[in-house]
């Protein structure tokens, strides 16, 4: 769920304020250590003085962290590996406890390692980050050594000004400082953005590329995001800002790093693909070079220079594991480590001296686990600790009231509960003509991280929502999008979750009142959707009729397998998906009138 747009973080800045935590704290201008030339503190250990003429480089990457500092929770936390025998299992991942501990360890004995990573290190995360503006996420980066990172389209979420205070440091403009007497330092490792300029001066917005150097080895790393940020982030998060073509940006850097006898170039891509199958460890150059991906970063690979070595991609959420053809026809390493810190991918750069290049042909990659199992980082278990008592008083805050569970996550009932809660706090908030005038809204199954308990799980009392336990259920944060689509557009899209992609494991929309359907399971495919059936307000969908239609970015990109949801036109930017779930649970409940669990009658499912 990477398409996602800057978060409305303005009722988190209230409730920090009202729980005192903030203080005021100067703005400092202090510019990030020279962390490309780290190497990781590692020896080299060449005997007799004769340094061999090739070398090994250790390149670790990793994209879409998304300020996942504790494990992802639910299926968001597991990542899809293929057995022997064909069966397809799921392993829990992630945490940056553990991302830190499966670092270090593939750092030892590989005196060359440079760390990078490919962009949306923060935005859209969870409370403990995203509630201190994703300050603890650049902290634990810093611990975990990272060299370099590409900025994705979620590190303007909040604006050229927060991305510069993200890479220089300095305490908040407005909520100041977090921690008595600390001011926060910033990365310690540079933010590339070659394709992102001032609207001004054409300037680049941060530094377009960076050199990492150990020992006489050079390696140029360029980072760029995707050309279309602009298309989902707020207005307000690209203000003054332009941003261009990926491949011309990355081929015009290539050229001068090239001239400056940099030979051996990493690109980091805030773009990517999507392979044939969602298991990390597919093989996505069967039968063929890059065969089994597809997507936008197929084309811009195809583009890049051969001047550049190998491609670290993100934004799209998969892992893979490709060579695809450069502009000569050669093959070039490609790779993505899903998100949320569940995988890092591991590349063997062979850097030849005499040339100062990598030697394409020997470039090895593979994508590992961030498995549970293994020790954790004791320096991150004492940052987690140390940010969860911070946001405790704002994860205890009551937002609503509930008589009885209201299951999401827990029901495996096609229409849930809480998907009809969620779709109807999403219509409520998007219906005003000047919020977009939405007519029914869809939520997708998989983005509903958990059930609403009544039991209490602090002291807060049995019954009462608080806000960590709503931003449990949502904690994407996506921003809502209202767009323009045709019934026939609308009725596809319910065909859609029973078919092409989703035929096998069927992916159903909770949808807002007022829409009803017959689902019949005893068919196959699309027909399994009863067109017939489908009523708005209890009148028949008219295939030509315009319908103003609410869901997340996610579904808006066409997410999902949902092409049709993509297609939308007129789209008005609206609101988070939590204010506005929070919104209607306090807008819905009292202590003494609760909200009790919807009925599930939208959906008639046969079978």
């Amino acid at each position: 769920m990477s398409a996602t747009p800057q978060k409305n973080r303005s009722a988190r800045r209230m409730l920090a304020a009202a729980a005192g935590l903030a203080t005021v704290g100067a703005l400092v201008a202090a510019m990030p250590a020279g962390a490309h030339d780290r190497g990781n503190g590692h020896g080299h250990g060449h005997g007799h003085g004769h340094k061999p003429r090739t070398v090994d480089v250790q390149l670790l990457s990793f994209n879409d962290l998304h300020g996942n500092l504790e494990p992802p929770a639910g299926s968001a936390g597991n990542v899809s590996e293929t057995q022997p025998d064909g069966t397809v299992k799921a392993i829990p991942a992630g945490g940056v406890e553990y991302l830190a501990t499966s670092l270090r360890t593939a750092r030892k004995g590989n005196p060359y390692s440079v760390t990078a990573a490919g962009g949306d290190m923060v935005g859209a995360s969870p409370l403990l980050s995203g509630l201190f503006h994703d300050e603890p996420t650049i902290e634990a980066l810093n611990k975990i050594d990272l060299d370099v990172s590409a900025v994705g389209n979620h590190e303007f979420d909040e604006g050229a000004t927060e991305l510069a205070r993200l890479q220089n440091g300095g305490c908040h403009p407005v909520e100041g400082c977090y921690e008595k007497g600390k001011k926060f330092k910033g990365a310690d490792f540079p933010y590339l953005a070659a394709n992102v300029t001032k609207e001004k001066t054409g300037k680049p917005l941060l530094k377009p590329y960076t050199v990492w150097k150990k020992n006489g080895v050079k390696i140029g790393f360029i980072g760029v995001t995707l050309e279309g940020t602009p298309d989902i982030v707020t207005a307000n998060g690209v203000k003054g800002l332009e941003f261009h073509d990926e491949v011309k940006t990355i081929n015009k850097y290539a050229k001068e790093l090239d001239r400056k006898g940099v030979k051996s170039i990493v690109a980091l891509i805030h773009e990517g693909g999507a392979p044939a199958s969602t298991s990390y460890n597919y093989d996505c150059d069967s039968p063929g070079a890059g065969d089994g991906i597809s997507g936008p970063i197929v084309d811009i690979a195809k583009g890049i220079t051969p001047k550049v070595d190998a491609l670290v991609t993100g934004h799209t959420h998969q892992a893979y594991v490709c060579t695809v053809p450069d502009p000569a026809g050669k093959p070039r390493m490609v790779t993505s480590a899903s998100s949320f810190g569940k995988l890092y991918t591991d590349t063997t750069l062979t850097y030849d001296r005499r040339t100062n290049d990598i030697v394409r042909t020997s470039v090895k990659s593979a994508n590992h686990v961030v498995t549970r199992d293994q020790p954790k980082a004791t320096d991150m278990t004492r940052l987690i600790e140390r940010w969860n008592k911070l946001a405790a008083p704002i994860a205890n805050r009551p937002q609503g009231w509930i008589s009885a569970d209201i299951n999401g996550r827990g029901s495996t009932a096609p229409e849930k509960p809480l998907g009809n809660v969620i779709a109807d706090a999403q219509l409520e908030g998007l219906a005003p003509a000047d919020k977009g005038g939405a007519e029914v809204a869809f939520m997708n199954p998989g983005g509903i991280r958990a059930d609403l308990v009544h039991k209490a799980s602090g002291s807060e009392g049995d019954g009462v929502v608080t806000y960590g336990e709503a931003f449990t259920v949502q904690p994407f944060t996506n921003m809502m999008n209202v767009v323009d689509l045709t019934g026939a557009q609308l009725v596809t899209a319910l065909q859609q979750q029973v078919s092409g992609s989703n035929e096998a494991s069927p992916k159903i929309l909770q949808v807002s009142k007022g829409l009803t359907y017959t689902l019949d399971l005893t068919k196959t495919g699309a027909a399994r959707v009863v067109t017939d059936t489908i009523k708005l307000n209890g009148a028949a969908i008219d295939p030509a009729k315009t319908y103003r239609v609410a869901t997340n970015e996610f579904l808006a990109g066409g997410g999902d397998g949902f092409a049709a949801l993509g297609q939308g036109t007129n789209k008005l930017v609206g609101a988070s998906d939590l204010d506005l779930f929070n919104a209607y649970l306090a807008a819905h409940s009292t202590a003494s009138a609760p909200l009790a669990p919807p009925a599930t009658d939208r959906i008639t499912v046969i079978q």
